[in-house]
């Protein structure tokens, strides 16, 4: 089957926006106080579905501003800790979505970026506490003091202002690399 064969085809199952779906788009510009609103807004509109992609605290603002429409979640952290779903075989509620859990691999990150940089011995890592990256950040710390290694998470509450202040830490501390959490922010 040819590409434009698929795209049409696929066009009519899932929709082309302004014939048969319109897609309502919000961003809260940074402003994460902003998500209650939204979601509110999104549902007072009856939304068929409200899609969350990377972004915990949108999910949760979605899954407190309704209980019927679905909401498809995706992002890296853990939806049964984060209190979005049950379980991750039966979500119940209107959640569903992907995850990636990211604590599990968060040490192979470590051991990957000390492989690429074996004279280094003193990282930080860039998390949001409002995302996944708190979550790891016990686990890195392990893994780093097991392998002779620093780890110094720096916080950024997702805001730009907290971000450019994170890294205004990172000079004096003499840091030899940076990872960055998973986070939408």
């Amino acid at each position: 089957m040819s590409w434009r064969i698929f795209e049409r085809a696929w066009q009519i199952w899932a929709g082309v926006e302004g014939r048969n779906v319109a897609i309502e788009f919000r961003w809260a510009e940074g402003d994460n106080d902003r998500l209650p609103e939204l979601a509110a807004d999104l549902v007072r509109r009856r939304v068929a579905v409200i899609v969350t992609p990377g972004s915990q605290l949108a999910a949760r603002a979605a899954k407190a501003a309704t209980t019927t429409i679905p909401i498809v979640y995706g992002g890296g952290a853990d939806p049964i800790q984060a209190g979005l779903v049950a379980s991750l075989n039966r979500p119940g509620g209107n959640v569903t979505g992907y995850t990636e859990i990211n604590t599990e691999i968060s040490s192979e990150r470590l051991n990957l970026l000390h492989d690429l940089m074996p004279n280094a011995s003193h990282f930080a890592m860039l998390v949001d506490p409002t995302a996944s990256g708190m979550s790891v950040i016990s686990e890195m710390q392990a893994t780093a003091s097991a392998n002779g290694l620093q780890i110094e998470p720096l916080v950024a509450a997702g805001t730009d202002r907290a971000i450019e202040e994170a890294f205004a830490g990172i000079r004096p501390k003499r840091i030899d690399a940076l990872m960055v959490s998973p986070s939408a922010t």
